[in-house]
C-alpha cells in the first residue's frame, strides 16, 4: 500500500513539476515600438490649413505583439490599437490618440497605414499615415501577430510615404521623407484597452 501510495504521490509531484516549469517558461508579453520619424511636406494634395508644410513630425505606436487581427486578407492584417497608444509629435507638441486605432501591416506592398484621431483644443483631427517600407520588410508571421520589421531604421521618402489629416476646417495630404524603426521590449505598459 505504501509503495502505490509513494508511486501515486511521486507521479502527482512530478506532473506538478512539469506543469510548473511549462507555465514558467512560457514566454513574457512584449510589446511593439513603431516609430516615424520625418519632415511633413510638400502638399500632395487639399488644402494645409493647419500649416503643417515643411513641420518635423515623429509618430509613435505602442502595440502588443500578442494582439490578434481584427481583419485580415491574404496579403495584410489590421491590428485594433489602444486609445493612447499612438503619439503624434509636430515640431515638439504631443498629441496622444483620443480613441482606438487601427494599424494595418500589408506584407506584399510592405506598407504600414495608421488610422487614428487626436484632439487638439477641443477639436477632433483624424490622420491616416502610410509608409512605404522596403521590400520584403515583414515576414508571413505579421499576419497572425504585429512583428518588428527589418532591416531597422530604414529611409522612407514621399510620395509613397504621406500623410493625411482632415477635420471640419478642411483636409490635406503630405508627403513624409525621414527614416522608421521598429523594436520590441518586455514590460512596456500599454493604455488601456477602452472604448
Amino acid at each position: 500500500m505504501l509503495s502505490k501510495f509513494s508511486c501515486a504521490t511521486g507521479a502527482a509531484l512530478a506532473f506538478a513539476f512539469v506543469a510548473g516549469s511549462a507555465a514558467q517558461a512560457a514566454p513574457p508579453p512584449t510589446t511593439l515600438t513603431i516609430t516615424i520619424n520625418g519632415t511633413l511636406g510638400p502638399v500632395l494634395s487639399g488644402s494645409d490649413t493647419l500649416g503643417l508644410n515643411g513641420k518635423s513630425a515623429v509618430v509613435t505606436v505602442l502595440e502588443n505583439e500578442a494582439a490578434k487581427p481584427i481583419k485580415h486578407t491574404t496579403t495584410s492584417a489590421t491590428y485594433k490599437v489602444p486609445a493612447g497608444a499612438i503619439t503624434v509629435n509636430v515640431n515638439g507638441s504631443n498629441y496622444q490618440s483620443s480613441s482606438p486605432a487601427k494599424m494595418t501591416i500589408n506584407i506584399k506592398s510592405s506598407t504600414l497605414t495608421l488610422v487614428a484621431a487626436v484632439t487638439v483644443q477641443g477639436l477632433t483631427i483624424t490622420f491616416v499615415d502610410t509608409t512605404a517600407l522596403a521590400a520584403n520588410s515583414w515576414t508571413k508571421a505579421a499576419l497572425m501577430h504585429p512583428t518588428v520589421f527589418t532591416p531597422s531604421p530604414q529611409d522612407i521618402t514621399e510620395p509613397t510615404s504621406k500623410l493625411k489629416y482632415s477635420y471640419v476646417g478642411g483636409s490635406a495630404t503630405l508627403g513624409v521623407t525621414g527614416t522608421a524603426s521598429s523594436s520590441d521590449a518586455l514590460d512596456v505598459r500599454l493604455p488601456d484597452d477602452g472604448e
